[in-house]
C-alpha cells in the first residue's frame, strides 16, 4: 500500500485559490456573504495551525494531569456551547447539561481506552484527546437541536401542557410528550447517517486513515467503533439533557420557568 503522500504548504495555499469559487457566487449572487467567507477561512486555518502546534506539545509531553485538565476543559466549552447554540440561560441550565455531558462521555471514553483500545499509556493524548474530541463535538449539535425543540414546543403548546396538569398530570408526566418528541428529532440525523453510511458516504475518520495508508479493513475497524460510541454518547447525553432540563426548568406546580419562543 502506498505510503502517505506530503502535502507542502505551498500546494495547500494554491488549493484554497478555489474558495473564489464560492466567493465569486456570492458577489454573482448578491449574497453579501463573501467578507463571512474569508473571517470563517482564516478563523478555521489560525485555530486549526495552533491546536496542531498545541497537540504536538500535548503528544510529546504526555502528562497525565494535562491531558485530563484540557479534557475538562473540553467538557465545560462543550457545556458552555450547547446553551449559547441553544440561546438558553448558562446560570440555569449549565450544571445540568455539564452533568450529562459528563455521564455520557466518560464512561464510553472508559471502555474504549481501558478495554477496547488499551494504549500504553492509558491516558495516552494520542487517543484520549481525539476520541474525546468527537465524541464531544458529535454530541454537541443534537443537544441544540433536542434543548431547542423541546423549549420551543413547550412555549408554543402551552395550553396543551398546561390542560394535561389541569387533567392531574405531574410536570414531568405533562413534558414527557415534548420529551420524547425533541429526542427523536434530535437522534434522527445521525440514524439516516449510519443507515447510509458506506454506501452513499465515506465518512472523514475512515477516509483519512485510509488517505494516511490504513489498511482498509481496519479503517473500518476504527469507524464502525467510532461512530458506535458517538451514537450511544449521543443518546445517553441528549436524554439526560433533556430530563434534567426539566426538572430543573419546571417549578413544582408545573410553571416554565424560562421563555423560549424560537
Amino acid at each position: 500500500m502506498q505510503a502517505t503522500i506530503d502535502i507542502t504548504w505551498l500546494d495547500l495555499a494554491l488549493f484554497m485559490l478555489l474558495l473564489s469559487i464560492p466567493v465569486a457566487i456570492s458577489h454573482w449572487l448578491q449574497l453579501g456573504i463573501g467578507r463571512d467567507i474569508g473571517i470563517a477561512v482564516l478563523r478555521m486555518t489560525l485555530q486549526l495551525l495552533l491546536v496542531g502546534i498545541y497537540l504536538q506539545f500535548l503528544f510529546d509531553l504526555n502528562s497525565v494531569w494535562l491531558n485530563l485538565t484540557w479534557l475538562a476543559t473540553m467538557i465545560l466549552i462543550g457545556a458552555s456551547a450547547i446553551l449559547s447554540g441553544a440561546k438558553l440561560p448558562k446560570r440555569l441550565l449549565f450544571l445540568p447539561i455539564l452533568t450529562s455531558i459528563t455521564l455520557s462521555l466518560l464512561p464510553v471514553l472508559a471502555i474504549l481506552l481501558l478495554g477496547l483500545l488499551q494504549p500504553t499509556p492509558t491516558y495516552s493524548a494520542q487517543y484520549l484527546i481525539p476520541l474525546a474530541g468527537m465524541l464531544l463535538g458529535n454530541s454537541l449539535s443534537g443537544n441544540i437541536v433536542a434543548l431547542q425543540r423541546l423549549f420551543s414546543a413547550l412555549a408554543e403548546n402551552r395550553s396543551e401542557y398546561e390542560g394535561r396538569l389541569a387533567l392531574g398530570a405531574r410536570p414531568k408526566q405533562a413534558s414527557m410528550p415534548f420529551v420524547q418528541s425533541a429526542l427523536k428529532q434530535s437522534l434522527a440525523p445521525i440514524l439516516a447517517s449510519m443507515a447510509t453510511t458506506g454506501l452513499v458516504t465515506l465518512p472523514g475518520m475512515m477516509t483519512g486513515q485510509i488517505l494516511g495508508g490504513s489498511d482498509p479493513m481496519l479503517a473500518v475497524k476504527y469507524q464502525l467503533i467510532i461512530l458506535l460510541a458517538i451514537f450511544v454518547v449521543l443518546s445517553v447525553c441528549v436524554t439526560t439533557s433533556l430530563l434534567l432540563s426539566v426538572r430543573v426548568v419546571l417549578n413544582p406546580s408545573g410553571k416554565l420557568l424560562i421563555n423560549k419562543t424560537n
